[in-house]
């Protein structure tokens, strides 16, 4: 666990799959973000960032089945905020299946973005979110990402990760084993996208090389790593 997996690919970052076996992979993503604080995490994080004036132009990178935009969307409702989501994926079978979990979200929009090379003018967004997203790049690839997210977001970029570590790993491994045992895809990123995420120096060593200052990073439940990112200095972390 002390050294990042770099050299093993996920099956879900494949470019065509069968599209109820992935379906149902997204929903157990979805389920685990419900169930073991995924959601939570995006949320406490995102809240001062929330406008009181105006819409807050949210932008979400790898978005999958666009279960966080979901969250966020009904959640800022409940609060009486408003709020604008590009829902974003560089897969289009992933943007197909945002796109029906999305159905009736005035408030979320589905679209195509290279995470590399984000589509969008400098400052276009108030926060940049990131959630499991990152652990699927490799060292050099995330250090752009990051820059990429930085250079759209006027105020901040939220990373919501895995932290690598055996419990975690254990925890991942048993999930494979009963309740994605069902699902090829699930079965096997689970417990790979531990082995691939990151410590919590990892995370902010990457955000830093990206031109970036660590506001904060926390460790959440349930092994979940939150940081939040100035996007608008180089500042080093105290």
């Amino acid at each position: 666990m002390r050294t990042r997996l770099s050299d093993a690919t996920e099956l879900l970052d494949a470019p065509e799959h069968d599209r109820a076996e992935l379906e149902q992979s997204l929903a157990q993503l979805a389920e685990v973000n419900r169930v073991l604080g995924g959601h939570s995490a995006v949320l406490h994080a995102l809240y001062p960032f929330m406008r009181r004036t105006r819409r807050t132009r949210i932008l979400d990178i790898g978005t999958g089945s666009a279960d966080i935009p979901v969250a966020i969307a009904r959640w800022a409702g409940g609060l009486g905020r408003g709020v604008y989501i590009a829902a974003t994926d560089v897969h289009p079978q992933m943007r197909a299946i945002a796109s029906k979990c999305t159905r009736g979200c005035a408030e979320i929009r589905v679209e195509a973005a290279n995470a590399l090379d984000l589509p969008y003018p400098d400052n276009s967004f108030d926060v940049v979110l990131l959630s499991l997203t990152l652990h699927h790049f490799d060292r050099d690839e995330q250090v752009r990402v990051l820059q990429e997210a930085g250079r759209v977001a006027a105020r901040g970029v939220i990373i919501n990760e895995l932290e690598r570590c055996r419990t975690n790993y254990i925890g991942a491994r048993f999930l494979a084993a009963t309740r994605w045992r069902g699902n090829r895809l699930t079965r096997h990123d689970g417990p790979l996208s531990v082995l691939r995420a990151f410590r919590k120096h990892e995370l902010a060593d990457l955000v830093q090389a990206a031109g970036m200052r660590v506001e904060r990073l926390d460790r959440r439940f349930f092994f979940r790593l939150v940081l939040i990112a100035d996007a608008r200095t180089d500042s080093s972390i105290d």
